[in-house]
């Protein structure tokens, strides 16, 4: 029997097979789940910023995309995952609202699906697949049997990644 895991804005959650991990209301926010596929132990981050570096605060590690994958993998090795092994895919990052004159910085979406890609580049993690940009949410699970990642939307239909 298995079960969904949820996981909130800025949280983050590791499980084994046969468990799902889930969370929802990815706007600008990015769902990141890495994958061991041997082990069958997969983790899932909803980040919300790019960096941890200029942020105030940074006491909640889960928030930011260069922090939130790290601690990610050193959760899910804690049970098991080989940290040689993992992949990831991710969803997420929309622009959901545009003004007239918004500027870079703004577009959090943009700027977060960015600091993903270069943190697990960085961390050597292979990126497979990703259902980035747009505007509009998603809801994702993330299923620990099978590696897939299912992708919800209102009006955009649902993908499997």
């Amino acid at each position: 029997m298995s079960r969904v895991i949820q996981v909130g804005m800025a949280d983050l959650r590791v499980a084994k097979a046969p468990d799902k991990l889930m969370t929802a209301g990815l706007g600008s926010c990015i769902g990141i789940c890495l994958y061991d596929p041997i082990a069958k132990i997969g983790g899932l981050a909803h980040i919300m910023l790019p960096s941890s570096i200029q942020a105030r605060k940074t006491d909640n590690r889960a928030k930011f995309a260069d922090t939130a994958i790290l601690d990610l993998i050193t959760e899910m090795t804690k049970i098991g995952a080989n940290r040689n092994r993992l992949v990831a895919k991710i969803a997420g990052g929309a622009q959901m609202f545009t003004f007239p004159g918004v500027t870079d910085v703004m577009k959090i979406g943009d700027r977060n699906a960015e600091a993903v890609v270069e943190t697990l580049k960085r961390e050597r993690i292979p990126l497979l697949a990703q259902d980035t940009g747009g505007n509009y949410g998603r809801t994702i699970q993330f299923c620990t049997n099978s590696g897939n990642l299912y992708v919800r939307t209102i009006d955009h239909g649902e993908r499997v990644l």
